[in-house]
């Protein structure tokens, strides 16, 4: 027993010299050196936060300086989706005559011709054109390697058949009356020639009709051209976009609406678009369009009225069309056949007021052809303002102001009625106001845009705000030629229903003249008559708005001839952008 505890007492005390140990340890190697370790390692900390802190800082500086070294930079790539008033009906460029319509049509369907950023007219299909000494046989050569959507190539049968087609009474085209006894011919493949039976030198510039693929349509019979299966389910073109679908909503013409799919054409000879895809979608009315904007529906909208309820941000554009705004006597009968009160009206009429008021830059329009256009003349200019003189005139033809503050002339009110589309209600009401000041009372009729028509059709108005496409070229015969005052064909539309001899002649004259210097000289007498004869009043250059929710890369604002003339180069539009240093 004793034993046991000898060695359990020697265990004990081993146990104790250890733990002794183990304390001295931990107090010389770990206590006695802390504060020296508290120093170091506050030192170390210190440098540990400031390399964090420098991090931190490039990181904020490289941040906030991204803007200085880097830009954003335009690819391609991205969807568009573009909104426009009105119905779509039919793709093809032969019928294609609304704004739904004509946009469709011109992305679909490449032309002969077309025209650039800067209104000029230029070759799109077309390689280039000869015309012969007659001035009678235009001569077309089409580009090479054209192809149509399906891999087949474009050749001179395309042409012939599209022209031919437009030209036959049974397809019903609007246009045939621009290709009225002209002989269409394919001289090999690649050419093809236009013969007139009289000289027109603006006939190139009729050219620019989508052409159509005769080995599709080659057995559709002309009468059922405008409604084949081919114009609405699976149109194939050559132009920059091909088809890939349609979808319709709404159950009533209040909110019908058309949403049409389009893919970048490969085979288009000017080079796939830099767009992934385009999208047209179509609504009844502009108010439609504008809730579709403001919900971004769309990314663009073509030609709204106003931006007054426009509630998204917007980038503007406004192309100015070559077009004019008149006011349109209707000369043959009433009391605005009597040319004293056209003068008057005339110069009772602050043009720069009016231009003014409508809230965007363009050109006054003071003469059949506008300023800058071949043939036009300063000095053939309508009569300017002048507000004591056109008094006088009505006071010595016998007009005299009453208490009530208007004219009367045996017993007869100096009235009569100025037809407006509600959307020219502002323009139409100054108008009046400024007419007011001579004695002059003007009721206005304002009309929707079909109940206008009909007016413009059947000439049921004493006078008539409307504008007119003009275009490039200077032939204005079919608005001021006597020949055009019963002219369904071409649309009865010299709605003035001027007639003059001498102005007769002279736009006969003028547009089969080729050399541009004699169409100057040949012009003069239609000039003179006009601004004599005070058959209407030119007011501005109208515009097209065109608004998008941001900038679209490659478009800019131009004149154009026609709505869908904003498409011609949407082959280069880009709204994709991506970072890039410099």
């Amino acid at each position: 027993m004793n034993l046991i505890k000898l060695k359990v007492d020697k265990f004990q005390h081993y146990l104790d010299n250890l733990i002794d140990e183990l304390n001295k340890f931990i107090e010389i190697n770990f206590f006695k050196k802390y504060t020296t370790l508290k120093s170091s390692g506050r030192f170390v900390f210190s440098w540990i936060f400031l390399v964090i802190l420098l991090i931190t800082v490039v990181f904020t500086q490289n941040f906030m300086l991204n803007d200085y070294y880097q830009t954003s930079k335009f690819s391609s790539g991205g969807s568009l989706s573009l909104g426009v008033t009105g119905l779509f009906t039919n793709a093809n460029p032969i019928y294609a005559n609304s704004s739904v319509d004509s946009i469709v049509s011109h992305l679909l369907f490449a032309s002969l011709f077309k025209y650039n950023n800067k209104n000029q007219l230029v070759g799109d299909l077309a390689q280039s054109y000869t015309l012969d000494s007659t001035g009678k046989i235009y001569t077309v050569k089409l580009r090479p390697n054209i192809f149509w959507q399906d891999g087949q190539p474009i050749t001179a049968s395309d042409v012939v058949f599209t022209y031919n087609t437009i030209e036959d009474p049974n397809s019903q085209s609007p246009y045939a009356s621009s290709f009225q006894s002209v002989s269409v011919k394919a001289l090999n493949s690649t050419t093809v020639s236009f013969t007139l039976p009289d000289s027109l030198a603006s006939f190139i510039y009729s050219l620019t009709t989508g052409i159509l693929p005769q080995h599709i349509l080659n057995n559709i019979p002309p009468i059922d051209m405008s409604s084949v299966l081919f114009n609405t389910a699976n149109p194939i073109g050559s132009g920059p976009f091909k088809w890939e679908g349609i979808e319709e909503t709404g159950n009533s013409p209040s909110n019908a609406q058309s949403q049409i799919d389009l893919l970048p054409n490969n085979k288009y000879y000017g080079g796939s678009p830099q767009l992934s895809q385009l999208i047209i979608k179509s609504y009844s009315s502009n108010r439609n369009l504008i809730d579709a904007y403001n919900n971004n529906q769309v990314y663009g909208a073509i030609g709204l009225n106003n931006t007054n309820l426009i509630k998204a941000k917007y980038t503007g554009y406004n192309f100015i069309y070559t077009a004019g705004t008149y006011v349109f006597f209707k000369v043959s009968t009433g009391v605005l056949s009597d040319l004293q009160v056209r003068k008057s009206i005339i110069e009772a009429t602050n043009i720069n007021s009016i231009v003014t008021s409508i809230g965007y830059p363009t050109l006054e329009v003071v003469e059949p052809l506008l300023i800058n256009q071949l043939a036009f003349q300063r000095a053939y200019q309508q009569y300017g303002y002048n507000l004591s003189d056109a008094n006088n005139i009505l006071t010595q033809d016998g007009y005299i102001l009453a208490k009530d503050g208007y004219r009367y002339k045996n017993g007869q009110e100096l009235t009569f009625s100025l037809t407006v589309l509600n959307s020219d209600l502002k323009v139409a009401y100054i108008l009046q106001s400024q007419w007011r000041k001579i004695g002059v009372k003007l009721n206005i009729i304002a009309q929707d845009p079909s109940s206008f028509n009909l007016s413009l059709q059947y000439h049921q108005y004493d006078a008539l705000l409307n504008s007119i496409s003009i275009g490039v070229d200077p032939d204005v015969f079919v608005y001021w030629n006597s020949s055009q005052i019963n002219n369904p064909s071409t649309g009865n539309l010299n709605y003035s229903e001027f007639s003059n001899k001498s102005a007769d002649l002279s736009l006969e004259e003028g547009r089969t003249r080729l050399d541009p210097a004699l169409r100057v000289i040949k012009y003069q007498d239609f000039l003179k008559n006009w601004q004599q004869q005070v058959p209407a009043i030119g007011l501005y250059q109208p515009r097209l708005l065109f608004i998008s929710h941001s900038v679209i890369n490659n478009l800019s604002e131009a004149q154009i001839n026609t709505e869908s003339d904003i498409l011609n180069n949407v082959s280069n539009w880009q709204i994709n952008t991506v970072r890039q240093t410099y």
